[in-house]
């Protein structure tokens, strides 16, 4: 699979292939990103297995044999957990750790810790998979959402043989809301019982500033009880406002139904 890639990359797979008749590619018509180009080649698969592994030589493919005889065994997802990440800094690390935790509780799915898309499936995952045809895609949980038979193994991550990575905290913020927004309405409630509990205290609030004036009086001062009171209202309502968006944005773009990627070359020995 290439994600549109701009570099020599296209021609050098055309080039390989050319005397390999056992080689397959499919180019995109431009970057769509890493889950959407999956996708493509989970889709477009035609084997009794697949093994997904990225370019940049992180998972080592001499441990493909390994995952391929557990496969024999009668395993249908042979995922890698990852014993040690080489060249990622300590926040990267905790803020995954933390991620997965999360969806580990609000999803209500199994989720694997530790692991990327370095895995082995067999066919009833690739044609569940395909199934799944989501415009907003986690692969991650996903594959633990389709259950099957799994079994781990762990492994030691190289760092990156070539090239800087892609993957800034920015878009796995995006990845990560995907995921939770995908597997569970929990931040919708959140907001709800927020609003709730809001909504009582400013009833209590009210109520005791309500019995004080009629007590003591009118008291003019309160510039800065009011104040609070309006920027915790305020931000509630926007986090919630927020919160709705986010699942508003995603089934707008579902209800597109735009294709999740497009062909620019492809060659497969279907």
């Amino acid at each position: 699979m290439d994600d549109g890639s701009k570099d020599g990359t296209c021609s050098l797979i055309k080039d390989y292939a050319k005397t390999r008749p056992n080689v397959e590619y499919i180019f995109l018509s431009r970057n769509f990103g890493k889950e959407k180009a999956m996708f493509a080649g989970i889709e477009n698969v035609h084997t009794d297995g697949l093994v997904i592994i990225d370019a940049d030589l992180q998972d080592p493919p001499e441990l493909i044999p390994q995952m391929a005889e557990l496969w024999r065994q009668g395993y249908d997802d042979v995922y890698a957990r990852r014993r040690s990440r080489a060249g990622e800094s300590w926040l990267k690390k905790a803020t995954s750790r933390w991620y997965y935790d999360l969806l580990q509780e609000v999803s209500g799915v199994t989720i694997q810790k530790d692991t990327g898309d370095f895995r082995l499936l067999d066919r009833k995952c690739i044609d569940a998979l395909k199934r799944l045809n989501e415009s907003e895609r986690n692969s991650k949980a996903l594959f633990s959402w389709i259950g099957f038979k799994k079994i781990e193994f762990l492994y030691d991550r190289d760092k990156r043989a070539a090239g800087k990575t892609k993957w800034n905290y920015y878009k796995l913020f995006h990845l990560a809301m995907d995921g939770i927004t995908s597997f569970t309405t929990l931040p919708l409630k959140i907001a709800t019982w927020l609003g709730g509990i809001v909504s009582i205290v400013a009833v209590i609030y009210a109520l005791i500033i309500l019995f004080r004036t009629l007590i003591f009086g009118i008291d003019v001062p309160g510039y800065a009880s009011i104040m609070i009171v309006m920027l915790i209202l305020g931000g509630v309502q926007l986090l919630s406002l927020g919160i709705i968006g986010e699942y508003l944005g995603r089934i707008f773009m579902q209800t597109k139904e735009r294709p999740n990627y497009l062909v620019q070359e492809e060659r497969l020995n279907k």
